[in-house]
């Protein structure tokens, strides 16, 4: 409600008439109007304001004596009308600076704001200076009782336009708005650390900028994304981190961007300087796996004892320089432990991200990472967002780089509040911390804090800014930083004493040269293994001789059996759809009479195995209880209720339950946060399932950021499958390829595994194998989609309660001295073939089935070929000759001739006929 409201236009004479019917009966007016006169003389809360929808008063509402609204109405006396019609004006604009005041706050450090037309001035309330001495009842709705329209005006101004912005009027439930506003209206007011806080800031304050000057000097024109400009961050997450610890938060897992990244390693988890120092030597820790990566992308663990001696795990996650991406591998991770180490309780982990303003207001990640923030399979009670607002992405202006007034306007679609503040104002960044954490733990709820900065060098330390920003890099050059400010502030006032600023500043000068000088004269280095959680330290990274042979994965005909009984069985008095007590009817057929399964089935008794061993399975993506093609059913609807059953959560008591969620519309977002969640959980069968195979395309950058080179980079593994559907049928050029192409192309030092499997049988054993091996390795599968239905994509059930996963599958019906051509083959286009073979009762073409394309499994399928000695051999496949898997088979050495569909710019035709005729001359060839 604005300014030109129903109760700001009403007259006051009408005001009076309504005044009188209420004190004869309260019951006798609108209830909006009984909030406003309840408790003073036409002083007015919008009825959602005060006291909250059900009435209650608050701190605001009471009078000075302690009286309750309705008590004070008793000796209330009536006032004229000019007098009652600015209570209500002056109310009004207690309204206005609540919900624009921000629009008016100093939180620029460089310059004065941009006129963004608050609209809070005298004349748009009808009011005037002459105003200003008379003493108005609304003063009680900001706490201070009755006050001049100066006073009134003063504390309005230092609350809601001072060095913090304060949004949250925006949110609608009335609770969590009410709550903000106590918080802020009596605590913004007279907020002032203690002195042992205000000497805490300045410590921390002198560690940033020590550390970053130290560097400038010592490596000059390396790139370290210098965080000066904005230091008062590591005073802001100290707090933070500290506050958490008091209020019952065991662990926090951050994740930020590459700019001050090295300064929170330092000064926040105590990642030792001779480890960063030896980064910018150039010297490579003997205990790094794989290829490593540079300084500023790298993620550290450590366990923190705060100033109340409390001891807080942190973890900051690495992250590639995709900014934002880092996002929801964060919340996954959170998620995972939350759910694990935390049996749901969200009030002991919380996950804290870092953002810079284009960033956050740029990347769409932040929007899908946003939007899970509520969600059933995707919450994690909160997240605290610290924007580090440099006013400037690389060279570009933000004017430029959005529309919104803020960068940080997209909390407001999830009622988030958001605290704009100047970054050269410690003690004010510091309320905030302090406020943000206080509101997350109880409310569970996410937060942003925006701290308004600058960026004192260019993108990175080698960038001239002002070829781009030269009024605005002349301002910052003449700037004094956040930590000068701060000392002079404190000496000032007294607080502190030069001497002690000065000795601060010289014993952290020298401690860090004494590190430097042990790094340069080689002596031993602590080094921590990057290890984000004690279960993986029972693991070990894999062996090229890992590969040749899989693990066994089988089950017991006990286990079977029991799995078998929960896929059939419903709640009585559960009412399934008819389609659906069919699939009932023929699960129990399958298990029971023909012994012969189908994938849906497989996958389902593959995954209920594993949680009666105690292990989690976790399935998300979109559509995935039922499956895009109506395959998995693993969650029923009642007909009649639409209430909900999970059959594998009721295989037995104490068992694992099956997380299965349907996702939000999102991709990126989606598959980065199972990432998170499977790197905090080894032994976790973790899954992400495109809707159709191609839809993975939207979260490349998760798949070649982490997926593909997260061991090699960051040493970290990660045992996440990826479902793609996959398969030519008819379906048009975006849903028949999942472009394995680019998983293959990915592929290199063991890094992942690619298959494409074409027995139920097998995806049983391969989907138990994921947590079978000593080691993890991400997972990628061109899955079915006709196959899932196929009448000869059938498997006995005693090929699950023996053996392990095939990579090579032979050809049972060719007979081998007859065979004069093998075609090697992968995936749906094997059963077309088959169908020819069988059709035209050809033995003399054997067809061998590549289920494992990566690692190639060179060893195995040697074996096979072997008894084809005299034969030819071709490689067969649906795709184009320029995607699919021939180009990886000949960079592996496997220079077979190419059977397929010509090279195109299309991954498929859009014409079913046309579709028909080439996937019949794929096959007319292959045994010309």
């Amino acid at each position: 409600m604005d300014q030109y409201s129903y109760i700001a236009n009403s007259d006051a004479a009408y005001v009076d008439q309504l005044y009188q019917s209420y004190k004869q009966d309260p019951q006798a007016v609108d209830e909006s109007w009984q909030q406003f006169f309840k408790g003073f003389e036409f002083s007015l809360t919008y009825g959602e304001n005060a006291n909250g929808s059900n009435g209650k008063t608050n701190g605001a509402s009471a009078n000075g004596n302690g009286q309750t609204a309705h008590q004070a109405d008793v000796s209330a006396k009536p006032v004229d009308a000019s007098h009652a019609e600015k209570e209500v004006s002056v109310a009004s604009l207690i309204k206005a600076y609540r919900s624009r005041g921000h629009l008016l706050a100093k939180t620029n450090p460089l310059k004065a704001r941009k006129d963004r037309q608050p609209r809070v001035d005298l004349p748009d309330y009808a009011l005037s200076d002459a105003d200003l001495d008379t003493v108005f009842e609304s003063g009680k709705l900001l706490g201070i009782g009755p006050a001049t329209l100066r006073v009134i005006m003063d504390s309005l101004r230092k609350i809601y336009a001072g060095e913090i912005g304060f949004e949250y009027m925006y949110i609608r439930e009335l609770d969590v708005k009410n709550w903000l506003r106590n918080k802020i209206e009596k605590e913004a007011l007279v907020f002032m650390p203690s002195l042992d806080e205000k000497k805490r800031i300045l410590e921390k304050l002198n560690e940033a900028t020590v550390f970053e000057n130290f560097l400038a000097t010592k490596y000059l024109g390396q790139k370290r994304f210098s965080l000066e400009g904005g230091e008062v961050t590591i005073p802001a997450l100290d707090t933070i981190i500290n506050q958490a610890a008091d209020m019952g938060v065991e662990e926090v897992m951050i994740g930020m961007a590459h700019r001050g990244r090295l300064n929170v390693l330092a000064n926040i988890l105590g990642k030792s300087y001779e480890s960063i120092f030896d980064g910018f030597e150039g010297n490579v820790p003997d205990q790094v796996h794989g290829d490593g990566d540079v300084k500023y992308h790298l993620g550290y663990s450590s366990l923190i004892e705060t100033k109340s001696g409390k001891q807080i795990s942190v973890k900051l996650a690495p992250n590639p320089s995709h900014l934002e991406a880092v996002n929801p591998v964060v919340e996954g991770f959170v998620r995972a432990q939350a759910d694990e180490e935390y049996k749901g309780d969200f009030t002991k982990i919380m996950p804290i991200l870092i953002h810079g303003d284009a960033a956050v207001a740029g990347q769409g990640i932040v929007y899908e990472v946003t939007q899970m923030a509520k969600l059933a399979g995707y919450k994690t009670g909160g997240t605290v967002h610290f924007v580090i607002n440099n006013q400037i992405g690389f060279t570009t202006d933000f004017e430029d780089a959005r529309s919104s007034i803020y960068c940080s306007d997209v909390a407001k679609i999830i009622d988030a509040p958001i605290f704009h503040v100047n970054g050269d104002d410690p003690e004010a960044v510091i309320f905030c911390a302090k406020l943000a954490v206080e509101f997350r733990e109880k409310f569970n709820r996410d937060v942003f804090i925006d701290m308004v900065c600058y960026r004192r060098y260019g993108h990175n330390e080698a960038d001239e800014p002002k070829f781009t920003q030269p009024t605005m890099y002349n301002i910052i050059d003449k700037h004094a930083n956040p930590r000068e400010l701060y000392k002079d502030l404190l000496i000032q006032r007294g607080d502190v004493d030069a001497e002690l600023a000065t000795r601060m500043d010289t014993e952290f000068k020298k401690q860090l040269q004494d590190r430097l000088d042990r790094v340069k004269q080689k002596a031993e280095i602590p080094y921590k293994p990057l290890r984000l959680d004690l279960d993986w330290a029972e693991l070990r990274f894999s062996e090229p001789s890992d590969f040749d042979k899989s693990p066994e994965t089988k089950i017991s005909p006990e286990t079977l059996e029991l799995v078998g009984k929960a896929l059939v069985k419903i709640p009585e008095g559960f009412k399934p759809l008819k389609q659906i007590d069919k699939l009932l009817k023929d699960r129990q057929t399958m298990l029971n009479d023909t012994k012969m399964v189908n994938w849906g089935t497989a996958e389902l008794l593959a995954y209920g195995s594993l949680l009666l061993e105690g292990k989690p399975v976790r399935l998300s993506g979109q559509d995935v209880q039922r499956g895009t093609f109506s395959h998995r059913h693993s969650v029923l609807h009642d007909a009649e209720t639409n209430q909900s059953y999970s059959s594998l959560d009721f295989i037995q008591e104490g068992q694992q339950k099956f997380q299965v969620y349907n996702s939000l519309l999102s991709e990126y977002g989606v598959l980065g946060f199972e990432y998170g969640y499977a790197m905090a959980n080894p032994h976790a069968l973790v899954i992400w399932e495109a809707q159709f195979g191609d839809f993975s395309n939207g979260a490349q950058l998760i798949i070649d950021q982490f997926i593909a080179a997260a061991e090699s980079k960051w040493g970290i593994q990660n045992g996440l499958a990826l479902l793609l559907p996959h398969g030519y049928e008819g379906q048009g050029p975006e849903h028949s390829n999942a472009r394995p192409e680019r998983y293959l192309q990915l592929y290199a030092e063991h890094n992942m595994v690619v298959a494409n499997i074409t027995t139920p049988a097998n995806f049983f054993h391969l989907m138990r194998r994921q947590l079978a091996w000593a080691f993890r390795k991400p997972l990628v599968v061109m899955s079915p989609k006709s196959l899932l239905r196929h009448p000869k994509c059938i498997s006995p059930v005693d090929e699950l309660t023996q053996g392990s996963f095939q990579e090579v599958l032979g050809d049972s019906y060719a007979q081998a001295k007859k065979v004069k051509r093998v075609l090697l083959c992968t995936g749906k286009v094997y059963y077309d073939l088959l169908d020819k073979q069988q059709a035209d009762q050809r033995d003399d073409v054997a067809i061998v089935r590549l289920e494992q394309l990566a690692p190639l499994p060179k060893k195995q399928l040697d074996a096979v070929l072997s008894q084809y000695k005299k034969a030819e051999l071709f490689w067969v496949q649906e795709e184009p000759e320029n995607m699919g898997y021939w180009s990886y088979l000949l960079r592996v050495g496997m220079g077979l001739p190419i059977i397929s569909r010509k090279a195109a710019a299309s991954p498929a035709t859009g014409y079913p006929k046309i579709h028909t005729q080439e996937q019949a001359d794929i096959v007319r060839r292959a045994f010309e």
